[in-house]
């Protein structure tokens, strides 16, 4: 699929999409966040649980994709690379599911790994991360949460090992550049593990 009409496929299974107020998704998003951080008050474990509740999600989100894309009549062919699988993530996912799309580069020599670059970030329109030294004095030396250690849309790395996890890839994902903590973009590194035989993923595993 070529990179025209993957961004075309996308915006079709965007309108079909029902849409959320922009401003309230944010707000709601938030509230998860500032829930995590009161239970756990652990910045590795709140980004942990974002990433848990991510995969959950991504575990879903392929068949709406797939039956959304079905119903519009937009054909899906079979990602044959992990180019393909890029291309689909980053140009049609993204902008099904968010209304945005990333831009897809630095791929590894051997074709396994790339980055997905997100410029505009819908989850975090009203946020804010404080620096290491304003962090410790929120917290007043009192050793609880490192706000600043918060990867804040970290849910979005689960969402992508969900969701290829459901085609039989494994990968890892994390933030590599974040605009919240002052860098110029939003970078996900995403790295192909496995290729899992069916049935092989983590729902299956924990149901058995």
């Amino acid at each position: 699929m070529s990179k025209s009409s993957a961004a075309a496929s996308g915006h079709a299974l965007w309108s079909k999409m029902p849409k959320a107020n922009a401003e309230l998704f944010a707000l709601t998003y938030g509230s998860l966040v500032t829930e995590l951080i009161r239970d756990y008050d652990d910045a590795d474990e709140v980004n942990s649980q974002l990433d848990r509740i991510g995969h959950s999600i991504g575990v879903r989100c392929v068949d709406e994709f797939l039956s959304k894309a079905e119903v519009s009549g937009i054909n899906i062919p079979p990602c044959q690379t992990m180019k393909d699988t890029a291309d689909v993530v980053a140009r049609i996912g993204f902008r099904m599911f968010l209304g945005v799309s990333a831009e897809v580069a630095n791929f590894s020599p051997d074709g396994g790994a790339f980055s997905l670059f997100l410029y505009d970030n819908p989850l975090s329109i009203f946020v804010e991360l404080p620096t290491a030294e304003e962090a410790a004095a929120i917290s007043g030396g009192s050793g609880g949460c490192d706000l600043s250690k918060i990867k804040y849309s970290n849910i979005y790395c689960g969402v992508i090992r969900g969701a290829l996890e459901q085609v039989n890839l494994k990968v890892e994902c994390r933030f590599v550049r974040d605009a919240l903590r002052g860098d110029e973009v939003n970078e996900i590194r995403v790295e192909l593990k496995e290729v899992l035989m069916d049935g092989a993923g983590e729902d299956y595993q924990e149901e058995e």
